[in-house]
């Protein structure tokens, strides 16, 4: 936990220190001289080698040089390129791939896993375990396995669709190997074989866990590549196209990508070297190189495993465990440091380095698979580590033996407007709030708005997440009291298809529709049927408005996460 802290802090500390730099894009609209076609090429160097274009006077004196000189065709190059299909999932690019293409925290991707581990009742089948164990580092696959995939993407697809023998993909040095990859029990049993007996967060992960594997042993997708390069003035302009050829294990899975590519969606006409063609049009932009971006929690786990921190049952709970003591807040879906997250990491920095080096997390992991493993003895292991351990203990509790170091307050851009002065970010009872600085002389507080999808099925504004006054999450419209709406039920972003009205899902676990709380609706749900084990009194009649002091806790500050209660 302290390593992945440390983790998105390093990241926030290279994004400040990052100085942006300066260069351009130059595009020319090319076509032929004879026949039809027009096609962009982007301005790439010399006839060199590749130059960038790093201010506004260089592009200009490309486009003073080339200003009525003849474009030549001086390359056309063809090619056909081959992409093969990923492995399938082990638990870290389960929860990377359900992030990036599903929205799921991981923990709540590996909550889904278990439930589609554990069993499903299916229709026809019984209660039956959808996929094998969700915990695994491995890319090993049973022969068994391996023969059912094979006879069922040539009885599905077609023989040209399996690369003639199976696929076997190579775990990673240290893995464990206990279990197989992640991978359906029965590649026979389709996603939508099974759609109408699972919920849709468990058809859309088994979904991408079956499609996965599948694609694991199909053949390769092929593609034509086209690169054309234009010479005018000594400058050379480059244009790249792509088209699928075959589309191989693309038929049934393509792993969801952080970037698009830079090649053209328009096919290029059919040029010939040496070929003379006109300038139609010159369009230059101003860019500016960007810093590295947050961490994700699908990117921060990739970064984990590549470090070799963690295995993969401690992935989600540690990413759960820094964003609950508020080491660590997600905005929007990237991780970004609290004040508090980088004290901390500073502190362990200067009197515990060993601890948060990811060299030393590293050889602690192998230290306690040679133990597994019969080659090292747990005391010596233990001991070896506990002396140096203890020192830096002692020395950190003789240095801060009676400091009291202050958190930092998180400014934010809001005015107070009582005083004038930004508000800043606080802690109590129920979370972070934003107040004044200027306390006790100006105690203006507000909550943070966290506005929720969909629309208030009243009267159509915005719906804002809540706490009450105990502790429990409700959701209200922003008018409050004005519109009157609350409910303790989710809005969605689905809408219902008789009114067209927000749909709300039940609070709490288990399995959870979404349904119509509009009353007019025929699709409506009254409260006593939504699955509720028992009825919560309803909140206040002044709803939103009369919370809004209430999250504030006071103005006592509560540094320590205070753990959330969960109405059932």
């Amino acid at each position: 936990q302290s390593v992945a802290t440390r983790m998105v802090v390093e990241r926030e500390r290279d994004i400040r220190s990052f100085v942006s730099e300066e260069y351009w894009h130059l595009d020319a609209v090319l076509s032929r001289i004879v026949g039809e076609g027009d096609f962009t090429a982007r301005f790439f160097g010399t006839e060199e080698g590749k130059k960038e274009l790093k201010s506004e006077a260089e592009t200009n004196a490309v486009i003073s040089a080339i200003e009525g000189k003849p474009f030549i065709i001086k390359s056309v190059k063809r090619g056909e390129k081959q992409r093969s299909p990923s492995p399938p999932f082990i638990t870290s690019t389960l929860q990377q791939e359900a992030s990036r293409r599903l929205g799921m925290t991981p923990r709540r991707t590996m909550s889904i896993a278990q439930q589609l581990y554990e069993g499903v009742d299916v229709a026809g089948h019984g209660t039956i375990g959808l996929i094998t164990y969700m915990r695994t580092d491995s890319l090993r696959l049973s022969n068994e396995a391996l023969q059912y995939a094979k006879d069922y993407i040539i009885r599905q697809y077609g023989a040209e669709y399996y690369p003639g023998s199976p696929r076997v993909y190579k775990s990673r040095s240290g893995a464990q190997d206990a279990h197989e990859a992640i991978r359906p029990t029965d590649v026979e049993l389709s996603p939508e074989q099974v759609r109408k007996d699972l919920t849709q967060e468990q058809y859309r992960l088994y979904r991408l866990i079956w499609g996965r594997f599948t694609a694991s042993q199909m053949a390769n997708a092929v593609y034509n590549n086209v690169a054309i390069d234009t010479v005018s003035a000594g400058y050379v302009f480059r244009a790249n196209f792509s088209e699928q050829k075959f589309a191989g294990y693309t038929a049934v899975y393509e792993e969801a990508r952080d970037e698009e590519t830079a090649d053209l969606k328009k096919p290029l006409p059919n040029l010939n070297e040496g070929e003379e063609v006109s300038l139609k049009k010159l369009s230059s932009e101003q860019q500016f190189t960007q810093p590295p971006a947050r961490y994700t929690e699908a990117t921060l786990i990739r970064a984990m495993e590549e470090k070799r921190i963690g295995r993969p049952s401690t992935y989600a709970p540690t990413i759960t465990t820094i964003t609950s003591r508020e080491y660590v807040v997600k905005e929007g879906k990237y991780l970004r440091p609290t004040p508090l997250g980088e004290v901390v990491t500073t502190l362990m920095e200067e009197r515990f380095s060993d601890i948060v080096d990811m060299r030393f997390t590293a050889r602690m992991e192998d230290d306690l698979d040679k133990i597994e493993e019969g080659a090292s003895d747990w005391r010596a292991v233990l001991y070896d580590f506990y002396q140096v351990f203890d020192k830096e203990l002692s020395e950190a509790e003789k240095a801060l033996e009676g400091e009291h170091i202050k958190i930092p307050d998180e400014v934010t851009d809001e005015i107070c407007p009582i005083c004038g002065k930004n508000l800043v970010v606080k802690s109590g009872r129920f979370g972070r709030f934003l107040a004044c600085p200027g306390y006790p002389e100006c105690s203006f507080t507000k909550p943070i708005v966290i506005e929720m999808p969909g629309k208030c099925p009243k009267c159509g504004v915005r719906i804002l997440k809540r706490t009450s006054k105990n502790g429990y999450t409700f959701y209200a419209c922003e008018r409050g009291k004005d519109c009157g709406f609350m409910t303790w039920d989710v809005p969605t972003k689905d809408v219902c298809p008789d009114c067209g009205k927000t749909l709300f899902k039940r609070s709490g676990r288990g399995q959870r529709k979404a349904f119509c709380v509009n009353e007019a609706c025929k699709s409506f749900l009254p409260e006593d049927e939504r699955g509720y084990k028992k009825k919560t009194k309803p909140a206040e009649g002044d709803g939103a408005d009369k919370e809004q002091n209430e999250q504030a806790g006071g103005r006592e500050e509560n540094k320590t996460a205070a753990k959330k209660k969960t109405k059932t």
